[in-house]
């Protein structure tokens, strides 16, 4: 497989660099970035309409930011490759306009792409229905340098807690002040930044007199950098369509 990696020049684009330069099945044949790496193999394009492999490339593997996602969806449409889109912190207009394109190329968007968190997150679901009447709360801690917040981990997380109480959740991002009782239907996402903490995720299920917790650490970017290939794998098999990393599971 023929791949164009998109942030190439940042630390996931490194990572699946690492990871993929000594494999016999696939390849990076190109990178986009906001700037150039000389260090990389492969030719760096700041701009993709220069791109002079668009004809050999077979998926596109992104791990960069929202400013990118519209270049990559153009470039993408107009030459039918598919796309594996790692990045987070999209407006609802960019998610909408990820899922339109996919009824043109297979395009596989998560949130996160360690297969623990998204076992964690099929887990949360069934938690969230069985444990009906206990408060959830949501706690994700991260590097000094992540610039979102909350977490597109942590709202993915949510959201199988809303779907496990069948959408009768809403989102609380952090506490602060006096106000009334707690609404049992209020989910509370708190957010903790500093060092070089690679992502921490914990669902907190309080009930009466029992607190239930489960909770997902990375120790290295290896994980996401693996899980991303290994949805890559899956979708270069597939139709145009929408999928997630529940699809691979």
């Amino acid at each position: 497989m023929k791949i164009l990696l998109s942030g190439a020049t940042g630390k996931m684009g490194h990572m699946i660099f690492d990871t993929l330069k000594n494999s016999k099945e696939h390849q990076i044949v190109a990178g986009y970035a906001a700037e150039l790496d000389p260090d990389l193999p492969f030719p760096i394009y700041l701009n993709l309409n220069e791109c002079q492999e668009k004809e050999s490339i077979d998926l596109i593997i992104d791990f960069s930011s929202p400013n990118s996602i519209d270049h990559l969806l153009d470039f993408a449409l107009e030459n039918k490759i598919a796309m594996v889109i790692a990045s987070t912190g999209f407006s609802n207009e960019q998610e909408d306009r990820i899922k339109k394109a996919a009824d043109d190329i297979p395009i596989l968007h998560s949130k996160n792409m360690s297969l623990g968190v998204n076992v964690m997150q099929i887990l949360v679901e069934k938690m969230a229905a069985v444990l009906s009447d206990f408060d959830i709360e949501i706690i994700e801690k991260h590097h000094r340098y992540k610039k979102d917040s909350p977490s597109g981990t942590a709202k993915m997380l949510f959201e199988s807690a809303n779907k496990g109480r069948q959408n009768k959740l809403h989102e609380l991002d952090g506490r602060a002040g006096i106000y009334d009782d707690r609404d049992i239907n209020e989910v509370g996402i708190s957010a903790i930044r500093g060092g070089t903490i690679v992502g921490e995720h914990s669902v907190i299920f309080a009930g009466q007199d029992e607190i239930l917790e489960i909770k997902h650490t990375a120790n290295s970017r290896a994980i996401f950098a693996n899980g991303a290939i290994k949805a890559a794998e899956f979708l270069i098999k597939q139709k145009p369509g929408f999928y997630t990393m529940n699809d691979v599971l």
